[in-house]
C-alpha cells in the first residue's frame, strides 16, 4: 500500500516537473498566442458592427483583417524606407555622436588625474553603449528575418477572428456550469478594457509621434522619422515607455548643443505630462479603470520575467485579471462604506 502511494507521488512529481519544463520551453509561444488573442479582441469590435448590418461573419472578418494589413502596408510604404535610411545614417554617425557626447561630459564634469599627473577624461562607457546598440540591432534583424513567425501570428489572428465560437466554448468549459455566466461577463468586461487600451494607444501614440516629428524636424535633430516611429509604439509600454524612447534623441541633441539637449529634454517631459495627464485619462476613462500603480507593478513583473513581449502584454493581462477578479471574487459593497474605511486609513482615526 505504501509502495503504491510512493509511486503515485513519484509520478505526480515527474508530471509536474515535465509540465513546468514544457511551459518554460514554450513560454514565448504562449505569450505570442495571448497577444494574438488581444489583437483578435480588438478587431472583433468592427467585425461585430458589420455583422449587425447584415454581413456574414466570414466576409466581415476578411474585410477587417485585410483592411488592417493594407493599412500596415501603406504605413510601411510611406514611413519604413525613410526610417531605414535614417537608421543607417545614425549607425554611421554613431562613433562621432559618442565621441562628442564623451567630450561634452568631460567638459561639464571635469577630469581625474592619474598617477602620471595627466588628465584622464571621464568616459560615459562608449564601448558599452556601442555594444548594447549592436545587440539591439542584431535582435531587430533577427526579429524581421523570422518571417515564419509573423505568418503564424497573422494566420492565428485570422482563424480566431473568422470562427471564434469553438475557442469561446473552450474557455467557458473551464468553468462550472453555474459560473459560466459570470465567466462570459468577465470576458466581455476584459474585452471592453482591452479595446479601449488599444485605441487609446493608437490615438495618443499618433498625436505624440506627430508632435515629436514636428519638434525634432525644426530643431534639426538627426533621425526624426526614427524617433517619431518609436514614439508611436512607446505608448504600448505604460508610463515608462515614453521616457525610455525619449533618451536616445535627447542624447543626440546634447551632442549637437547642450542648450538643444536641455530644450529637447524639457519638450519630452512637458509633452508626456500633457498627453499622459490630460488626454489619455479622458480617452480611457470609460474603458480602462486600472490604477497606474497596478499597471506599473504588472509591467515590471512581466518585463522582468519575459522581456519586451511581457511589457507589451502587461496592460491587457492586467485588464483580464482585474475583470475576472471583480466578477468572481470582489464582494459588492456600497461606495460610501469604502469611502469611510479609506478616510479612516488616510487620517489614521
Amino acid at each position: 500500500m505504501e509502495y503504491k502511494h510512493l509511486s503515485r507521488l513519484v509520478y505526480l512529481a515527474a508530471g509536474l516537473f515535465i509540465s513546468i519544463w514544457f511551459v518554460h520551453q514554450v513560454i514565448d509561444v504562449l505569450l505570442l498566442i495571448f497577444f494574438a488573442i488581444v489583437i483578435t479582441i480588438v478587431l472583433n469590435a468592427p467585425v461585430t458592427r458589420l455583422q449587425q448590418k447584415g454581413m456574414s461573419r466570414t466576409v466581415a472578418s476578411l474585410i477587417v483583417f485585410f483592411g488592417m494589413l493594407v493599412m500596415f502596408a501603406l504605413i510601411g510604404w510611406m514611413v519604413v524606407p525613410k526610417m531605414i535610411t535614417q537608421v543607417k545614417l545614425l549607425i554611421t554617425n554613431l562613433p562621432s555622436y559618442l565621441s562628442t557626447l564623451n567630450a561634452r561630459l568631460t567638459e561639464w564634469i571635469g577630469s581625474h588625474s592619474d598617477d602620471s599627473g595627466t588628465a584622464a577624461p571621464i568616459s560615459p562607457g562608449a564601448s558599452q553603449i556601442s555594444s548594447v546598440i549592436n545587440q539591439v540591432g542584431q535582435y531587430s534583424l533577427n526579429l524581421f528575418s523570422n518571417v515564419l513567425l509573423v505568418i503564424f501570428f497573422f494566420c492565428l489572428v485570422a482563424y480566431m477572428l473568422i470562427n471564434p465560437r469553438p475557442l469561446l466554448q473552450l474557455y467557458l468549459s473551464w468553468f462550472p456550469e453555474q459560473k459560466q455566466e459570470r465567466a462570459s461577463e468577465a470576458f466581455a468586461y476584459a474585452s471592453t478594457m482591452t479595446i479601449g487600451w488599444m485605441w487609446s494607444n493608437v490615438v495618443a501614440g499618433l498625436i505624440r509621434a506627430v508632435i515629436v516629428w514636428i519638434f525634432l524636424y525644426f530643431m534639426g535633430i538627426p533621425g526624426v522619422w526614427v524617433w517619431a516611429g518609436v514614439t508611436f509604439f512607446a505608448e504600448l509600454i505604460p508610463k515608462i515607455g515614453f521616457y525610455i524612447m525619449a533618451v536616445p534623441p535627447i542624447l543626440i541633441a546634447f551632442t549637437v548643443s547642450p542648450t538643444l539637449g536641455l530644450w529637447t529634454a524639457g519638450f519630452y517631459i512637458v509633452l508626456d505630462e500633457i498627453i499622459g495627464d490630460f488626454l489619455i485619462p479622458r480617452i480611457r476613462s470609460k474603458t480602462m479603470k486600472i490604477h497606474p500603480v497596478s499597471l506599473l507593478i504588472m509591467l515590471l513583473l512581466m518585463t522582468a520575467a519575459f522581456g519586451v513581449m511581457g511589457a507589451f502584454i502587461a496592460t491587457p493581462l492586467a485588464a483580464f485579471i482585474k475583470a475576472h477578479y471583480e466578477i468572481f471574487f470582489e464582494k459588492k459593497k456600497e461606495m460610501a462604506a469604502y469611502d469611510r474605511n479609506i478616510d479612516r486609513m488616510l487620517t489614521r482615526k
